[in-house]
């Protein structure tokens, strides 16, 4: 992720791939320092379906903090 100072605006959604066509719902808007504890707040099922976006990149959040 190419943005990465804590006050960079983010979504954060869950992409839930079991659903019929995939389902994206977001959970968060705001700051990267609390899109962290909200995901971080997640169970481990949501967590692994996770994604971050900024205004120039995307990355899973098991990616972002080395669990994947």
């Amino acid at each position: 992720m190419r943005t990465t100072y804590l006050d960079a605006s983010v979504r954060l959604y869950f992409l839930d791939a079991a659903a019929e066509g995939g389902a994206i719902e977001t959970l968060f808007y705001g700051p990267l320092s609390e899109a962290m504890q909200v995901a971080g707040g997640q169970p481990e099922e949501v967590q692994a379906g996770l994604y971050m976006q900024t205004d120039n990149d995307v990355v899973a959040w098991l990616d972002l903090i080395g669990e994947d």
